[in-house]
């Protein structure tokens, strides 16, 4: 009975699921939206990923009824991380905007805003922690600074780079 309650609820939260995914169906995202242990799929649109959960609640079902306790276990915690994840996915997809795969210049524009506010955070850590360094007293805390405004000018120069990248791919779409 307690089995039953529970495929019924995984089913009825998969349903939930794709309701609020519909507006998100169709959008694919620049990469696979999760881990290759959570789904096997390497899609990048959403309803590849609802696909493959019930089809793992139907392999559990199965499952259930050949009594398989392992394969019972093992399913039913990796379709619970699975629908985890993907409330997760439709909760926060609004805030990727940026990852949306629309070709040309709108797709290169974006990933140029989001690189311009890489770059303005490291920017802002690097200032930080000159700050720091200036007030800082022990020998220590002055070299861990140091070698850590030295890591973000790293990144800040790999920032840098990757920006005239995109801006040269934009330039040679807008020509």
């Amino acid at each position: 009975m307690k089995t039953a309650l529970l495929l019924e609820r995984l089913q009825n939260q998969l349903i939930a699921l794709r309701e609020q995914a519909t507006p998100l169906m169709g959008h694919a995202t620049l990469k696979p939206r999760f881990d290759r242990q959570l789904f096997r799929t390497r899609s990048t649109v959403i309803q590849d990923y609802l696909a493959e959960a019930q089809t793992n609640l139907d392999e559990l079902r199965h499952a259930v009824e050949s009594e398989q306790q392992e394969q019972v276990a093992w399913l039913a915690e990796h379709l619970t991380e699975q629908i985890t994840a993907l409330h997760r996915e439709i909760t926060a997809w609004p805030l990727r905007a940026w990852d949306s795969a629309s070709p040309g210049l709108g797709k290169w524009q974006r990933k140029r805003l989001e690189n311009q506010e890489f770059e303005r955070r490291l920017f802002e850590m690097k200032r930080e922690r000159e700050v720091r360094l200036n007030h800082s007293e022990t020998l220590e805390e002055q070299q861990l600074l140091m070698r850590e405004i030295s890591a973000l000018e790293g990144r800040i120069v790999r920032c840098r780079q990757a920006l005239d990248e995109i801006e040269h791919v934009i330039e040679r779409l807008t020509r």
